[in-house]
């Protein structure tokens, strides 16, 4: 691939992460940016998965964001916009390398000609867009994968050079120690690779030799990495796949068995997907599936790698298939192989097959969208304004409501102490809030979803989300104090400590707390909700005629898959003194009605527009 094609692959990931101010998943939040900034700063949330008692997360992956926020506190400028865009240069970055790397895989297992059609497809996938530039340990996972698979011996020639074989098992151990659910795809590969070479037992013996110095040597250092945070020997490779075998993930969702063939393959490929199955059924089919106007370097070309391919993707669907909880983001490796495919049938359908020879091999773009099918071509790009949607709109007033707590502690006084009733994660923390005056407990709180760790039954058990929303009035009656303390103290349980659900966490000792004792709040200087809560019967006249709170900030486009999510985000300030009372006939101090409030809260209602 020539340069100026990589750095126009750089630019257009390292924009598309620029222009990212939605959630999609709280892990990139939760599971990276939160963790790194933990480390450098020391203050940010740790979820359950990140305590020592059950330790299910290795810091490798949050690591490559420690250098970008150590510079960013060393030069001073972490109080700038660059604390929150530094990590989307890096989240882009990473990306970039999916397309690039994808290219030189269908490059090996196709030929040149497929090159311009694959890197289109992954250019174009929606799925990348909404999810590859984002800081999930899944899009990592994605691009270490697909840099493995290029450096995988396809051929005969590639796996007589051991340099090819140890890059591949290099990044291949590196994926693991990412998401330790990748060795299933390269138990899969391997074991087919060492099949393979049942004839030839020394290059067998390489190979197997290779894997278990390879594997060992990333995995002893995992062990010291990954202790060394912690504080103590843990190997969390062995407690990640110890939980998730568990009960424990199905409280996250439990789906279908065919989940992963029905929905996430369809939402995952878009409307590439009628391209996918094309391609799948001719590489399957075809056992001289490359028609290459140049032959591989090699002349002893490993046969079948395209069923191979096909083979992996299987694979690994069918074991991840197995587990209840399911989510699209588990199987996003697998989509740079299904573009390889889909290149293939955007290739074998060009109407010039001569003139898409010439394109491809003179990486003519221009030539290879005018041989392309139109119909495709249309259905490919459709997906661009799909992808600005979901990372620039959809799902935005959960990130940017940050921007607007963070803009008070520099407009202001002091902030002192923010409640987010909520669903559980809904929000970044202070990877974009960061504010250290808020670092206290019980100043910065969110409603908890703490899972069952003691052995509870899943199907049974409720955490503090699912109490809060199926009474939110009577929650908010019986937990926070009768009236608002305007000094705003901090609230003595607001939630329950992460991986300790049925602990109050005191000083250095740990006091049970009974169930009636849980969740007590103090009443906030600014509550954040979303509009289906405060539409909520009894809500907003709750808060705002008798604990007088006030909307300062509000935002969104009131849509949202989940209900509890729905409606945009409105930030509530408390008010600046109690409320005035006056004398009524009986002798009797009676709170005075605000009109003045009423009538703009009246107007907002009416226009959507705060005061």
């Amino acid at each position: 691939m020539k340069r100026k094609h990589i750095i126009g692959i750089f630019i257009y990931r390292i924009s598309l992460a620029l222009l990212t101010r939605s959630i999609f998943q709280p892990d990139e939040f939760f599971q990276s940016l939160e963790v790194a900034h933990n480390v450098v700063f020391g203050y940010g949330k740790l979820t359950w998965e990140w305590q020592p008692s059950v330790a299910i997360r290795s810091i490798v992956y949050p690591t490559l964001y420690v250098p970008a926020y150590w510079i960013l506190r060393v030069t001073g400028l972490d109080s700038t916009a660059l604390l929150v865009y530094a990590p989307k240069v890096l989240s882009g970055a990473i990306a970039a390398l999916t397309d690039i790397w994808v290219c030189e895989l269908a490059r090996q297992v196709l030929g040149e000609r497929h090159v311009t059609a694959t890197g289109f497809l992954s250019l174009t996938s929606f799925f990348h867009g909404m999810s590859l530039t984002r800081s999930m340990s899944n899009s990592l996972e994605t691009s270490l994968t697909i840099i493995a698979l290029s450096y995988h011996p396809w051929s005969i020639s590639r796996l007589s050079d051991g340099q090819w074989s140890r890059k591949s098992l290099f990044f291949a151990a590196l994926t693991c120690t990412v998401r330790p659910t990748a060795a299933i795809t390269w138990v899969f590969l391997y074991s087919v690779l060492l099949w393979r070479l049942r004839h030839d037992l020394c290059a067998a013996g390489r190979v197997f030799f290779q894997v278990a110095y390879i594997g060992l040597s990333i995995t002893t250092l995992l062990y010291y990495a990954d202790s060394a945070f912690y504080g103590r020997l843990v190997f969390t490779p062995l407690n990640f796949m110890r939980t998730n075998l568990s009960s424990i993930s199905l409280i996250y969702g439990r789906n279908l068995w065919h989940y992963y063939f029905t929905q996430a393959i369809p939402i995952l490929c878009a409307s590439s997907l009628p391209l996918v199955v094309k391609g799948l059924y001719l590489g399957t089919r075809d056992p001289h599936h490359s028609t290459n106007s140049r032959k591989p370097k090699s002349s002893k070309s490993m046969p079948h790698s395209l069923k191979i391919l096909a083979g992996t993707v299987l694979w690994t669907i069918a074991v991840y298939s197995l587990s209840g909880h399911k989510e699209w983001r588990f199987i996003h490796p697998m989509l740079p192989i299904l573009h390889i495919f889909a290149a293939k049938a955007l290739v074998e359908s060009s109407k010039s097959n001569s003139t898409e020879k010439q394109a491809s091999a003179q990486g003519d773009f221009s030539r290879f969208i005018r041989a392309a099918p139109k119909s495709y071509l249309t259905l490919l790009l459709l997906q661009l304004p799909v992808i600005l949607y979901c990372i620039a709109y959809r799902s935005s007033p959960q990130v940017s409501v940050m921007g607007y707590l963070r803009s008070l502690s520099r407009n202001s006084s002091v902030v002192r102490s923010i409640g987010f009733l909520m669903p559980c994660h809904s929000t970044p923390w202070q990877s974009h809030l960061h504010n250290p005056q808020l670092d206290h407990p019980g100043r910065l709180w969110a409603i908890g979803c703490e899972p069952p760790l003691q052995g509870q039954d899943v199907d049974e058990y409720k955490d503090q989300t699912d109490i809060f929303y199926e009474s939110p009035l009577e929650y908010l009656k019986t937990r926070f104090p009768p009236d608002v303390d305007l000094t705003f103290p901090p609230s003595s349980y607001p939630s329950s400590p992460p991986g300790l659900p049925e602990k109050l966490i005191i000083g250095d000792g740990d006091t049970y707390v009974e169930e009636s004792e849980k969740w007590k709040h103090e009443w906030p200087e600014y509550l954040v909700m979303f509009g289906h809560l405060l539409d909520s019967p009894g809500i907003r006249e709750y808060l705002t005629k008798t604990m007088w709170y006030k909307v300062v900030w509000r935002a969104g486009y009131g849509f949202d898959e989940e209900s509890n999510r729905s409606g945009g985000v409105f930030v509530l300030k408390a008010p600046l003194h109690h409320r005035p009372l006056y004398p009524t006939s009986d002798g009797n101090p009676k709170a005075h009605q605000n009109c003045a409030w009423d009538s703009i809260h009246n107007h907002e209602r009416l226009t959507g527009h705060s005061h």
